[in-house]
């Protein structure tokens, strides 16, 4: 039998061949929680017009016939097989939540992060849309159709009855009673009477309206900035998809060039999503494009459900121009997209830690991809990932490598915590050199800003006798103590006891606090400049809503002269009266194990420095640190991300790490230390004969215990897989790990990408 006899022997059965089969209408559902996979439900003739692809529904499911709700990501005709289908029972939302490019969009992301497709629609939808969060039941009432004529109406009934029926929408009790002058009692009597209906509808409470602040029109870019403006709004023309790295130093005026490129989009009906990293960023941020733009929504966590199920809603309707928000933003359900910025796309808060542990970047290049618009990336340290793609060409690299007006970049000196010098100095994080900078600016009428990245009071207590850390019993990790709480903390799983005044074991009275984080250090500032007003950013400090807002606007408006804060104050804020910023400690983060710390401190020291140095006076920056000659200061001081790329690069190529390598972290967890560590060794060997069968070359180090070896209570072992490829990867961990069962206790993850190697 020839090739094309036997094609035409396997195509599908044609329409006339299944007149002796069932036809009928069938519902592909997903669950985020319990049975994996995809199920298929009868869609019920009553349900054929109203279902579709983007609907949670109700169904029942397994023998007992429990009542779940799932999503339905699919529904066409097709032949019933011999087996009974259950039917759907109902949506559970009136309207259908999910368009058909997110649940595309969302397949995707099953299938990259290995993950299940309800688990990651569950995330992209906010619990407060699921919800219907800000919301009530409203009664409305109508004039029966037909509305029987009765001569005997009392007046007062006869006139509540014409006003209903010359009002051009239905009114509810409360406003049919106060445009007819009456009370309820000749409503009741019409309802009773059928003369008017009454229906049920669920109306959203509008939140309260928000002063718009005062326009502003567009500034003059110069070349270079006109140059990345063309770049973009030539692919937006173009109608095809492209990726643009916006290269700019800090400074150089990349969120003007974004709000210009956007008002190009609205101007043909489209909208924009703005991604920012850090929730400190998204007010700065939605300020500024309100004075642009007239319809601005934001989406980030510390919205109330309320909140962000009212922007969610408005965006769907296409009532939004300009969406900004943290990671989760790209989610928005714009219905007219025509383009998407990252801001700081190098940042590491665009991962999420939980699954789907998807990364917003990625994510964005496959939703730009899919409705073939432009995706701007934009960094003055962009990760190497995206540096490494825009050198390859796959990316549309721009450089705007001058700030706006000609300023300069701020002069970078460092400090060498190690000379004699200074180890002479008192007592303290602040240096003499810092600190008589500091009084020197603040002398001029400028602002400071003081960086270190570790929260707290004292990172370190310790027995001198001893030598006992005292530590998480959970977590085996040194508490912090939190000195205005009077806590001794653990960060990773908040475990807290009062601060020990003796030792733990040997009963000594004299154990030494030591270490520094934010909170002492603003202590020291206080101390050292009494009559300055000074303010502390961290996590601990900036939980209540509205925080970062308050904060940042006391610091624009000069009521506070010294800013202390962690890496939330490194990035994306511009305060033109800031002329110094210090860091305390460069070297916090440049020894962790993980590839990506010599990137993160360039990335870190980079991103500080660029907050000064915006205004008139210019502006300076000193970097504390012990190790003054490593490639990261040196190219940071510089402000030469080139020779820091130059560098890095070839060393990450010849170990096999990203960006010339795929890679994806497996973390096996569990109470019983042994059955983990076999656990894990099991599973390395699972994945690694699956490569082996689908000849995919892949390197697998560990497994071994994790830098923090045990978590919550549980004991953890970690192993990473490096391949060439990141499809034959991920499709041999996913043959590999397809029903395996880990034993009682054990949970395990697959990180595809993984930002986190700790």
């Amino acid at each position: 039998m020839s090739d094309q006899q036997q094609h035409l022997f396997e195509t599908e059965p044609a329409a006339w061949e299944l007149d002796d089969q069932t036809m009928g209408r069938v519902a592909t559902v997903v669950f985020a929680n319990g049975p994996d996979g995809q199920f298929d439900y009868l869609v019920p003739d009553r349900l054929a017009s109203v279902l579709e692809p983007g609907h949670r529904v109700q169904v029942p499911f397994g023998r007992g016939r429990q009542v779940r709700i799932g999503y339905c990501v699919a529904v066409e005709t097709r032949a019933l097989g011999p087996r009974a289908l259950k039917e759907i029972q109902k949506p559970v939302d009136e309207q259908c939540l999910l368009s058909d490019s997110m649940l595309e969009l969302t397949g995707w992301m099953a299938e990259r992060y290995l993950c299940r497709w309800g688990q990651v629609l569950e995330a992209v939808l906010p619990a407060g849309v699921r919800g219907q969060a800000g919301t009530r039941q409203v009664t409305f009432l109508s004039v029966a159709e037909p509305a029987a004529a009765d001569a005997k109406l009392p007046a007062k009934q006869a006139h509540a009855l014409a006003v209903l029926a010359a009002a051009p929408q239905a009114l509810t009790p409360g406003e049919l009673a106060k445009e007819a002058g009456c009370t309820q009692a000749p409503i009741t009597a019409l309802r009773k009477k059928g003369l008017v209906v009454a229906s049920v509808q669920r109306v959203r409470n509008a939140p309260a309206e928000t002063i718009a602040p005062s326009r502003e029109e567009a500034l003059q870019l110069d070349t270079h900035q006109q140059t990345a403006l063309d770049a973009i709004c030539g692919a937006f023309h173009s109608g095809k998809h492209a990726t643009i790295l916006v290269h700019g130093v800090t400074g150089s005026g990349k969120t003007e060039v974004y709000m210009q490129a956007i008002r190009e989009m609205i101007g043909f009906g489209r909208q924009a999503i703005v991604l920012v990293p850090e929730i400190s960023l998204t007010p700065q941020t939605r300020q500024r494009f309100r004075r642009r733009f007239d319809r601005v929504a934001v989406l980030h966590s510390h919205l109330t459900d309320a909140e962000r199920a009212w922007h969610w809603e408005q965006i769907a309707r296409g009532q939004v121009e300009v969406v900004v928000g943290a990671r989760s933003a790209i989610f928005a359900p714009t219905p007219n997209l025509g383009l998407i910025v990252l801001d700081e796309e190098h940042e590491s808060s665009f991962k999420q830690s939980e699954a789907p542990r998807y990364h917003a970047r990625d994510v964005a290049v496959r939703r730009a991809q899919t409705e073939n618009i432009p995706l701007v990336l934009g960094s003055a340290t962009p990760s190497l990932e995206s540096w490494q793609h825009a050198v390859a060409g796959d990316y549309q690299l721009v450089s705007m490598p001058h700030r706006v007006a000609g300023r300069p970049l701020p002069d970078v000196a460092t400090i060498d915590l190690k000379s004699e010098e200074h180890a002479r100095g008192p007592r303290g994080a602040i240096t003499r050199p810092l600190q008589a900078a500091m009084r020197a600016a603040l002398a001029d009428g400028g602002q400071v800003i003081l960086l270190l990245n570790r929260r707290g009071f004292s990172t370190h207590i310790q027995c001198p006798a001893c030598g006992n850390v005292v530590q998480c019993p959970e977590c085996e990790i040194a508490l912090t103590h939190h000195r205005q709480q009077q806590l001794a903390m653990c960060h990773y799983c908040d475990y807290h006891i009062p601060p020990p005044v003796v030792c733990p074991d040997c009963k000594f009275s004299g154990i030494r606090y030591s270490g520094l984080g934010t909170q002492k250090l603003e202590q020291e500032v206080r101390a050292r400049f009494p009559d300055e007003a000074c303010l502390r950013m961290d996590t601990d400090s900036m939980r209540k809503a509205g925080s970062h807002e308050q904060a940042l606007e006391s610091f624009r408006q000069g009521q506070v002269r010294i800013l202390v804060g962690t890496q939330m104050i490194a990035k994306g804020l511009d305060f033109p009266n800031v002329t110094l910023v210090g860091v305390i400690n460069a070297d916090t983060a440049l020894h962790l194990p993980d590839f990506r710390a010599a990137e993160r401190t360039f990335q870190l020291v980079t991103q500080v420095a660029g907050r000064t140095g915006r205004g008139e006076k210019g502006g300076r920056v000193l970097v504390q640190t012990f190790n003054p000659d490593h490639l990261a200061i040196q190219a940071a001081v510089r402000h030469n991300y080139a020779r820091f790329a130059d560098a890095e690069l070839p060393t990450r190529q010849t170990h096999g790490y990203p960006p010339f390598a795929a890679m994806l972290r497996v973390v096996v967890r569990g109470p019983a230390e042994q059955t983990v560590r076999g656990f894990a060794e099991h599973l390395a060997d699972q994945i690694r004969h699956a490569c082996g069968r689908q000849q995919t070359t892949v390197r697998i180090l560990g497994p071994a215990a994790a830098p923090i070896p045990k978590l919550r209570g549980k004991f953890r072992f970690h192993f990473q897989l490096q391949s060439p490829m990141a499809e034959p990867l991920r499709a041999a961990v996913h043959q590999a790990t397809a029903g395996i069962q880990a034993p009682d206790g054990v949970q395990w993850i697959a990180d595809v990408d993984p930002l986190d190697m700790l």
